[in-house]
This record gives structure tokens, C-alpha cells and sequence, in this order.
């Protein structure tokens, strides 16, 4: 049975990423992503509770997000299941960002718009499904208590729902020096996520660690996400979410908002021109 839905999830995220949603708008025109990577992990994973004590107690499990939606259902952690996604950006995207060094090109500019609009029809869409087959399932960052602007004491500015960590639960990747998550697919993604009350095939996570497919972390010998970074807001040191933050809110929105109408707040420097941009990058002498 669990097979037989996974392969009603896979179809329904390729038709819906076929579909006229996933578009740049105009004048471009063309698709805003590559075809979605799908991965799982079971909503008992410990790490889920692992990332509550380090992030902070406002920080949800999956069975927390499941609650909220459905207050009444009597769930358990081990019942769940999330789904994750990851949104490769275009090799055309990818190139035009590759070549800017202040602000972000009009491509990555419109798919962090019209992109994200996808991606958040997408949550939606897949939840609603999975609940019109019987299946309780929700979107957390979709949920009216979500929040972006939350304190973590240990980590600063966090969320109580990361699409990121998500990501890294389920098997897509590890963390970079930057905090982006390098996946098979690279670095210039975006992710989304479903919790469903089904349990689904668990995908299996290729790395140990936290940072295994950074090549400053594994071999500190990369660290061009640093140069990248017009905020200086990267270094060997890690990331500086509030530096970041302010760039973004002084120049690259500003930016964007001027130049091609869009309301977001992208960035991206650092996630482009990189050896992870598109894929798991090789350690120096490797093949």
C-alpha cells in the first residue's frame, strides 16, 4: 500500500511541476525549475527532536506541525511521514547568477518570486491531495502560526519550521560554510515539505556528518562561497545571518523591486559561481 501511494506522490509532483505554475513570468517565460528530487524521512527520525533542543522550543516536530493542522487527531510520531523536495534552479538560471557579483540576475530574481509561488501551490496542492485520499497531511510553513522571524538562544534568527533541515533529515545533502544545503543537485535549490499521517518509504542518508559534502568542512581548502558574498557576510568563520540579512534588505530588495517589479528578497550570490552549485563538488585530486 505505502508503495502504491509513494507512486501517487511521485506522479502527482511531476504533473504539477509540468504544469503552468512552474514559471519565471515574463518576459522570460520559461520554467523556473528543474524536475523536483524527492526524498522521505520518517516522522519518528530522533534528529527531528534533536533540532528542537538545539533551535529552541518554539522550533516544530513533525507531529507538533501534524497537531496544529488537525488539533483533534490521535497521532503518533511513528505513524508520520515527510516528504521533501528539492527545486533545482535551471542551467540558464545558474549561469546568469554565476556572472553577477552585487545583485542577483533577473531570472534568480523572478524564480525566488514566481518560483517560490510555485513552490508554495505545490505545498499545498500535495496536502490537499493526500487529504482527499484520507490521508491527514499538511504543510507546516503554510500554516498560520509559522514564523520566519524567530530567536534561537544557541543559533540567533531561525524559524519554527526549516525547510533546510527538513532536507538534511530526509537524505538531500549537508551543510556548507555559507549554511546553504549542498544536495546531489548542488547548492542553488529551493525546498519544501509535507508531513503526511502515512508511513512511506524512508530514504536513506548518504553522510554522517553535518557539513560531509562541504569542501571547506571536509578538506578546508575550498571556502568560495566567502569571495562571493558581497555582504562579506561569509566567512572561515561560518555565516553571519544578520549581515546577510541587512544586504538583502538594503540592496538586493530594494534592487529587485526597482528594477523588475518583484516583491521578494533574493539574494544568492554565494549559491552560484561555486563549485557546489550543481552538484556534490570533489576534493581537490579526486576524480
Amino acid at each position: 500500500m505505502n508503495s502504491i501511494l509513494w507512486k501517487q506522490v511521485e506522479d502527482i509532483v511531476g504533473n504539477f511541476w509540468r504544469s503552468e505554475f512552474n514559471t519565471l513570468g515574463r518576459p522570460e517565460d520559461e520554467r523556473a525549475w528543474d524536475r523536483p528530487v524527492l526524498a522521505v524521512a520518517a516522522g519518528d527520525d530522533p534528529l527531528f527532536e534533536q533540532l528542537k533542543q538545539s533551535i529552541g522550543p518554539f522550533y516544530w516536530t513533525p507531529l507538533e506541525a501534524l497537531n496544529l493542522a488537525f488539533p483533534g487527531a490521535d497521532l503518533r510520531s511513528d505513524e508520520l511521514s515527510v516528504i521533501s523536495w528539492v527545486l533545482p534552479q535551471t542551467a540558464v538560471t545558474l549561469k546568469e547568477q554565476g556572472e553577477q557579483s552585487v545583485v542577483p540576475g533577473r531570472r534568480w530574481a523572478a524564480s525566488r518570486f514566481y518560483g517560490e509561488e510555485f513552490n508554495v501551490h505545490l505545498m499545498l496542492y500535495l496536502a490537499s491531495r493526500f487529504c482527499q485520499m484520507g490521508v491527514l497531511a499538511v504543510a507546516p510553513e503554510c500554516l498560520p502560526g509559522y514564523s520566519g522571524r524567530c530567536r534561537s538562544p544557541q543559533f540567533g534568527m531561525s524559524a519554527n519550521w526549516s525547510e533546510r533541515h527538513v532536507a538534511w533529515v530526509a537524505g538531500h545533502g549537508t551543510f556548507g560554510l555559507s549554511d546553504g544545503l549542498i544536495t546531489r543537485v548542488g547548492k542553488a535549490v529551493r525546498f519544501g515539505s509535507v508531513v503526511v499521517a502515512a508511513r512511506l518509504p524512508v530514504s536513506p542518508r548518504a553522510y554522517l556528518d553535518y557539513g560531509d559534502w562541504c569542501l571547506y568542512f571536509s578538506t578546508g581548502r575550498c571556502g568560495a562561497c566567502i569571495s562571493r558574498c558581497p555582504a562579506g557576510a561569509i566567512s572561515r568563520s561560518g555565516h553571519d545571518k544578520e549581515a546577510c540579512l541587512a544586504y538583502i534588505n538594503t540592496v538586493t530588495t530594494p534592487h529587485v523591486n526597482t528594477r523588475y517589479g518583484t516583491g521578494a528578497t533574493p539574494c544568492g550570490l554565494c549559491q552560484a559561481g561555486i563549485p557546489c552549485a550543481s552538484g556534490i563538488p570533489s576534493a581537490p585530486g579526486s576524480p
